[in-house]
């Protein structure tokens, strides 16, 4: 069952967005700031698969997804939230 986005907030950083969820996806911070660093994590690796996805950050009910400046939100946040409904 994958995770419902139920808002997207901005945050100071205009080059991040926090993806808020509909439950919890990890008790502990993660953070990632390559796709290699990810590792087997299906998240994290799901959403770096996304062109534009430059780092992420996982707690608790949200996942914050950093891109890179020359990326609109535009082109990824569809993608970002189908991506985290797909997850198992």
């Amino acid at each position: 069952m994958g995770y419902r986005v139920t808002e997207v907030q901005p945050t100071p950083n205009p080059n991040a967005a926090k993806f808020v969820l509909d439950r919890e996806i990890t008790q502990q911070p993660v953070s990632y700031f390559t796709a290699e660093a990810a590792g087997d994590d299906a998240v994290a690796t799901a959403l770096f698969a996304i062109p534009g996805v430059s780092s992420l950050l996982l707690l608790g009910d949200f996942v914050t997804v950093n891109k890179s400046p020359k990326t609109k939100w535009s082109e990824i946040t569809d993608k970002v939230t189908s991506v985290l409904a797909k997850i198992a």
